[in-house]
C-alpha cells in the first residue's frame, strides 16, 4: 500500500522488484491524491473516497504501465 499525488502528466509512481514504476492514470485526474494497493503484479489506484480510478498489470520489461482496458 502507498499513496501519492498524481503529476501533471496523469502518472503515479511505485517501487516493483527494486525499480521505479509509472502507472498511467490518465490526466483528468492531475493533483488528485491517491491511494496505491498491490497485490502481487495487479497494483489499483483508488481516489480518498475509494472509487477505483486504474487497474495495471505490471509488465516488468517495461518502466510505463499503462491503465487496462476494462
Amino acid at each position: 500500500m502507498r499513496t501519492d499525488r498524481v503529476d501533471k502528466e496523469g502518472v503515479v509512481t511505485l517501487r516493483y522488484e527494486s525499480k521505479l514504476r509509472h502507472l498511467g492514470i490518465g490526466k483528468a485526474h492531475t493533483g488528485k491524491r491517491v491511494l496505491i494497493l498491490v497485490a502481487d503484479r495487479d497494483p489499483r489506484v483508488l481516489d480518498e473516497d475509494g472509487e477505483i480510478l486504474a487497474h495495471c498489470t505490471i509488465d516488468p520489461a517495461n518502466d510505463y504501465q499503462p491503465a487496462d482496458k476494462t
